[in-house]
């Protein structure tokens, strides 16, 4: 764990120029970090609102190796319970992409340095909803056709602070700018499609959609895991890139083998093994025996029960 430490000091101190400042401690509780650089978010959007700057600096030493040992040392269920929140949800979200983003990153196997600048990116990528009206992103109710025309300019407005800001890259503007775009063209703000769109825009896309679907919203509860995978997928065919999806749902699909659930014909089973060509029907072993969902459509998992803690204690390490 010490390496760890050495590693993420040096990665942060090599891409800035300047060490970590901060508190970073393998002693202190990984949720209690994880709740300060969100706090760290909170008030470095509050200094964004204000000022229209962005202090990328303390992003990067105060938020960035957080991210990277919550990461590293959190099996991907703790990892989901810590980050879905209704309460600040703007500054928790912004986290929680980017801590998916830098997990897709490492498991498509991108170099180091690409890693930090995805990261930083999806931290970003809703920079610009600092300028717009905080009732409308709190807002309860369907926004009108004006609110949400309002609120879908924060992308643009976002990629504006982040090409004035210095230090950050032109690849990081372009993720504020693009992670409401689709593969199929029908996002905003330009309907770009596929080959148009950054390779990093796609990863926070995915990110964002996933923790949005996980989250508790003002206007709208969260969804089951499972339910939110096999939504992900179905979107994989159209909106979001399919290499991105299929990483994370695989590793989400891996990371519940053992794990008891709940058929939609309410038979109880367990997850035994993952097939890889259709990721979210995996075989299951139920009393009457085996259940291969991939090739039995009639039914599929309706729950994931309370996940055992000797899961993710075997696992801890199988997400890197």
């Amino acid at each position: 764990m010490e390496l760890s430490f050495i590693r993420i000091a040096f990665h942060i101190e090599e891409e800035t120029g300047v060490g970590y400042t901060g508190e970073l401690s393998l002693d202190r509780p990984i949720g209690i970090q994880i709740e300060e650089a969100i706090a760290v978010m909170k008030s470095m959007f509050e200094h964004v609102r204000i000022s229209k700057q962005i202090p990328l600096a303390e992003l990067r030493t105060r938020v960035v190796p957080i991210i990277r040992l919550s990461v590293e040392r959190l099996h991907l269920f703790q990892l989901f319970a810590l980050l879905p929140s209704k309460q600040d949800y703007l500054h928790r979200h912004s986290f929680a992409v980017g801590a998916f983003s830098m997990l897709i990153g490492k498991w498509l196997r991108m170099p180091e340095q690409e890693l930090l600048q995805l990261t930083t990116a999806a931290l970003l990528h809703n920079v610009g909803k600092t300028q717009i009206p905080a009732e409308l992103l709190g807002k309860p109710d369907k926004l009108t056709e004006d609110e949400y025309e309002t609120v879908k300019r924060h992308t643009v407005l976002g990629f504006e602070l982040i090409r004035r800001t210095v230090g950050a890259t032109h690849r990081q503007a372009i993720v504020a700018l693009q992670h409401h775009e689709r593969n199929d063209g029908s996002g905003y703000p330009f309907g770009l499609k596929g080959d148009r769109l950054d390779p990093f825009s796609r990863i926070v896309a995915a990110a964002d959609v996933f923790h949005a679907m996980l989250s508790d919203k003002a206007y709208r509860s969260p969804s089951p895991l499972y339910e939110v995978l096999r939504q992900m997928e179905d979107d994989s065919y159209g909106t979001l890139d399919p290499n991105v999806v299929a990483a994370l749902i695989g590793k989400s699909m891996q990371a519940l083998i053992g794990c008891e659930v709940t058929l939609t014909d309410g038979t109880p089973a367990k997850i035994v093994l993952v097939q890889p060509h259709r990721l979210t029907r995996p075989l299951v072993q139920a009393e009457i025996g085996f259940i291969d969902l991939s090739q039995d459509y009639s039914i599929h998992i309706h729950r994931v029960r309370a996940v055992p803690n000797e899961t993710i204690a075997a696992r801890e390490t199988d997400d890197a």
